[in-house]
């Protein structure tokens, strides 16, 4: 990991566990979960957004402003609207993805869930979802929620991520294995 990087992730996660005790102590987590996904969806879907959060062309008070009115209109809670505009100030916000994140994964930590990256060559069926979250489920011992992505060079079959461990049965990876298999014998 570059510095920039762990210098990031490490302001991330400060920022993480401060906001998710004071949700904790309000008992807030709930309008927070809601909070997280209205600004993971606000960072994917505008541009704009992530310029602001990412851009040194603006000033600190023009951050501060604008993550004030973002939030407002967004309708995000006191506690994370707070610390937006506290991140704005002290030129912070371009920590705000890994924030999120850190912050999803404090709360699955505490709820007891686990969350798997599911790649397919085609989207998975309501069926083979809960089907796959089951078996996940029943391999780790804990709730599992499964972010889903599909990506068609697959070919067929699944790539599947949980913590540390991933499990590729795609197609691809099958056809790679056997042309290298190829390559040694001949």
């Amino acid at each position: 990991m570059s510095e920039t990087a762990s210098i990031s992730t490490g302001i991330a996660q400060r920022y993480a566990t401060a906001v998710y005790e004071l949700a904790q102590e309000a008992k807030a987590l709930p309008q927070i979960e809601k909070d997280l996904d209205a600004l993971q969806a606000a960072l994917a879907e505008s541009e704009d957004f992530r310029d602001l959060i990412h851009s040194p062309i603006y000033t600190r008070e023009q951050q501060a402003a604008s993550i004030s009115a973002i939030a407002k209109k967004m309708d995000l809670s006191q506690t994370l609207a707070s610390t937006l505009e506290l991140m704005a100030n002290k030129r912070r916000l371009f920590v705000l993805p890994q924030l999120v994140q850190n912050l999803r994964d404090i709360i699955a930590v505490e709820k007891g869930e686990v969350t798997a990256d599911v790649i397919s060559a085609k989207a998975l069926t309501k069926a083979q979802s809960e089907k796959l979250s089951k078996s996940l489920a029943a391999t780790t011992g804990k709730k599992v929620t499964l972010n889903a992505t599909v990506d068609d060079s697959l070919i067929g079959g699944l790539i599947v991520k949980v913590g540390s461990k991933m499990i590729d049965t795609s197609i691809r990876a099958k056809l790679n294995s056997l042309q290298n298999v190829m390559k040694e014998v001949g």
